[in-house]
C-alpha cells in the first residue's frame, strides 16, 4: 500500500490553528497480507482521513471522526500500533467524545499495554458513566495487573446496574479465584450459568473453582463442557468495529456470533459471504451447511457439506454433518459410511462414534453397535444417550437382565431422563424397548 509515507504526514503537514493539539503522525503497517477488500478499505478510509485534515471546514470533531473511523478500521484489522495513533489524536481532537479514549483502551490491549488501557477506559467513563462495557473493560485490565480489589470494585459497581449480567459475575468469580476463594468462585459462576446457560464461557473457570474446593469430578465435568472465549456485556462500539472487515474472516466472526444468538438465517448469510470471499476454505462451507440446516434448508445444507469434503475429504465434522442428514432420511447404509470416515480421521468424536451406533442398532445391527456404546462409556460414563443405547442393545441381543441393571443405573445417574424408567417399565411387561 502507498499509504506509509502518506499516512506519516496525515496530521503533522497542514496549517492548523496554534492552539491546536499536536497531532502524531501515523505510520502505517504493511497490508499486503491481507484481503484485497480491506485494502480498498484502508485507503478510503485514508483519504477521507486526508481530505478531513487538509479542508478548512473541517471542524475538529468532524477530523476526530475522520481519525476514529480510520483507527475503528486497523483495530479490526488487529493493527494496534497505527489504530492507537489515531484514536490517541481523535482523543486530543474531541476530548468530550467517549468513543475516543473507550477505542483508545482496545487499543492499548491489543498491544498488551494493561496499565494505559486502565487509564483510558478510566476516560471513557469519565465521560459516560454507568456504560457497563467500559465497566468491564475497566475491571478486565485491572485484572491483568494482578490487582484484585481495584477489579472486584468496578466489577460490583457494574453489577449493581446489571445483576443478571453473566460477563460481571464471571469477572468477580476471576477475582475470587485469584484471591483463592473458590467457594466464592464456584458460586457466582453457577449463578451466572443458572441465568444463561448457553454462557459456554463459564464452564472452565468453574472447573478451576471446583478443583481449588477439591471437588475433582465436578472439575472434569465442567472441563469436558464445551468452551469459548470469554465475551462482555453488550457492547455496540466493539460490534462496529467487528462489522467492518470485508474479509472472509470477518464474516465468519459475525456468522458464528448469529449462530451464538440462535439467528440462523443471517448466519447463513455471513457464511455465505465469507465462502464467496474465500471459496477453497473447507471449513467455511461446512460452517454455511451447519447454519443452513439449522435454519431448515437440508438440500442446501447436503450441497455445502459436500463441497466441503470435495475441498477436504478427511474433515470429520463435514462427514458427521452429512451423516445426520442422510440418517434423518433413512438413508442408513451412507450414513453409516460418513459417521465410519468421520471416525477414521478422529476416533475420540464422540457425537460421530454415538450416531453410528444409534443408527447401526437401528438397522438391526445391534452386536456391532455395542462395542461403540461400550467406547463412548468407558471414555465418557456420564453420556445418558450412549448408556441408554447401550442398554437397548442389550434387550436387541436378549440380554436382558444386562439391560436391565444398565436402565436401573441410568435412571439412577440420570434422574432427569424418564427414558430410562420407561424402558424398564417395558422390560417388565416383556414389551419391545425400542
Amino acid at each position: 500500500m502507498v499509504a506509509v509515507c502518506a499516512s506519516v504526514a496525515i496530521g503533522c503537514s497542514f496549517k492548523t490553528p496554534a492552539a491546536a493539539p499536536p497531532l502524531r503522525p501515523i505510520v502505517m503497517p504493511d497490508l499486503s497480507s491481507v484481503a484485497e477488500s480491506v485494502r480498498d478499505q484502508a485507503r478510503a478510509r485514508e483519504s477521507a482521513l486526508t481530505r478531513a485534515m487538509a479542508s478548512p471546514q473541517a471542524t475538529a470533531p468532524d477530523r476526530a471522526a475522520a481519525y476514529g473511523e480510520f483507527g475503528k478500521l486497523l483495530l479490526a484489522a488487529e493493527y494496534g500500533d497505527a489504530a492507537e495513533t489515531c484514536f490517541g489524536n481523535a482523543e486530543l481532537l474531541a476530548p468530550d467524545d467517549m468513543r475516543w479514549p473507550y477505542y483508545h483502551g482496545h487499543a492499548y490491549r491489543r498491544k498488551a499495554q494493561p496499565a494505559k488501557a486502565e487509564a483510558a477506559f478510566e476516560r471513557a467513563l469519565a465521560r459516560q458513566p454507568g456504560n457497563l462495557a467500559a465497566m468491564y473493560w475497566l475491571g478486565e485490565t485491572r485484572l491483568d495487573q494482578g490487582r484484585t480489589d481495584a477489579a472486584a470494585s468496578v466489577f460490583e459497581q457494574a453489577l449493581a446496574i446489571d445483576p443478571r449480567s453473566t460477563s460481571i459475575l464471571s469477572g468477580l468469580g476471576r477475582v475470587d479465584l485469584a484471591r483463592k476463594d473458590y467457594a466464592s468462585a464456584a458460586a457466582r459462576f453457577e449463578q451466572a450459568l443458572a441465568i444463561d446457560p448457553g454462557a459456554t464461557f463459564i464452564h472452565y473457570p468453574l472447573a478451576m473453582a471446583y478443583r481449588g474446593l477439591g471437588n475433582l469430578a465436578k472439575a472434569e465435568a465442567e472441563l469436558r463442557q464445551p468452551r469459548a472465549a470469554a465475551t462482555s456485556p453488550a457492547d455496540p462500539l466493539m460490534q462496529d468495529v467487528a462489522r467492518l472487515l470485508d474479509s472472509a474472516m470477518a464474516y465468519q466472526s459475525r456468522g458464528i456470533d448469529a449462530l451464538r444468538r440462535n439467528d440462523a438465517a443471517s448466519a447463513a448469510a455471513f457464511f455465505r459471504r465469507a465462502t464467496e470471499l474465500d471459496p477453497s476454505s473447507a471449513s467455511l462451507h461446512h460452517r454455511l451447511g451447519t447454519a443452513l440446516f439449522l435454519s431448515g434448508d437440508a438440500s442446501g445444507a447436503t450441497r455445502e457439506f459436500e463441497e466441503a469434503l470435495r475441498l477436504s475429504p478427511q474433515l470429520a465434522r463435514a462427514h458427521y454433518s452429512l451423516g445426520v442428514i442422510l440418517a434423518s432420511r433413512r438413508q442408513n447404509a451412507a450414513a453409516i459410511e460418513q459417521f465410519t470416515a468421520a471416525l477414521r480421521t478422529e476416533p475420540d468424536y464422540l457425537e460421530a462414534r454415538l450416531a453410528l451406533a444409534d443408527v447401526l442398532r437401528g438397522v438391526g445391527r445391534a452386536r456391532d453397535a455395542v462395542p461403540h456404546y461400550e467406547e463412548i462409556l468407558h471414555r465418557h460414563p456420564e453420556v445418558a444417550d450412549a448408556e441408554l443405547g447401550y442398554a437397548m442393545s442389550l434387550v436387541i441381543l436378549g440380554r436382558r437382565e444386562e439391560a436391565r441393571a444398565r436402565f436401573l443405573a441410568g435412571a439412577r445417574q440420570h434422574p432427569d431422563r424418564p427414558e430410562f424408567a420407561d424402558a424398564l417399565s417395558h422390560l417388565s411387561t416383556g414389551s419391545d424397548t425400542r
